[in-house]
Order: structure tokens, then sequence, then C-alpha cells
């Protein structure tokens, strides 16, 4: 069984910032792959329109956002990676105080 999951973040409006956080993501920390593939994360895409961010994350029936935070909380390289990535990240309008990526609502589909 396979999920999908499509989240959205923005990033400071900031050209250079925007292609630091672009380097980053050229060469993701072997750490961070990692447990993002321990967590039941089978594929993951990352895609940017100006400063918007839209994530496609695939699972398999070991996923869930409760045990990858879990995961993460007791991950220290996952904590320098997160702290590092909000000089980058800005939450986006509808975002909860403190949320990073927002979950999107799927309204169609082919």
């Amino acid at each position: 069984m396979t999920n999908r999951y499509c989240l959205a973040l923005d990033l400071v409006n900031d050209p250079q910032l925007i292609g630091e956080y672009e380097a980053y993501h050229r060469d993701v920390w072997p750490e961070i792959k990692k447990s993002i593939t321990d967590s039941g994360i089978t594929a993951m895409e990352i895609y940017r329109a100006g400063n918007r961010l839209f994530m496609i994350m695939e699972t398999d029936a070991s996923f869930s956002f409760e045990r990858k935070g879990a995961m993460d909380a007791t991950n220290p390289k996952v904590q320098e990676w997160e702290q590092l990535m909000w000089k980058y990240q800005q939450a986006i309008p509808v975002a909860k105080e403190g949320e990073k990526w927002v979950m999107m609502d799927r309204i169609f589909s082919l």
C-alpha cells in the first residue's frame, strides 16, 4: 500500500538564500536521506515556483507523521538540519504556529 502526501512551504524571498537552499538540496546529508527512508518514505520530490515549495511524498504502510516526528525528535543530525533549514524557510500564511510544511488538500484528480 502506497500513500501520497502533498505539502507546501515558503522560502524567505531572497535570491541568495534560495540559491543556498537549493545547493543544500543538491547534496542532502546522508543522515537526512537515511532518516527519510527509515521512516517509511519511499519517494520524495520538492518543486519550487518563486519562493513557494511543493513537496510530494510517497510512503509505505509503516509511515505516519507521528512516527516520523518522534524519530526526528531523537535524531541530533535531523535536528541540526531542521535548525539550519529555518534560515531559509518561512511558514505559508495558513500554517499554524511553529508549523513548517503544511498538508495540501487535493481538489482534483483524473
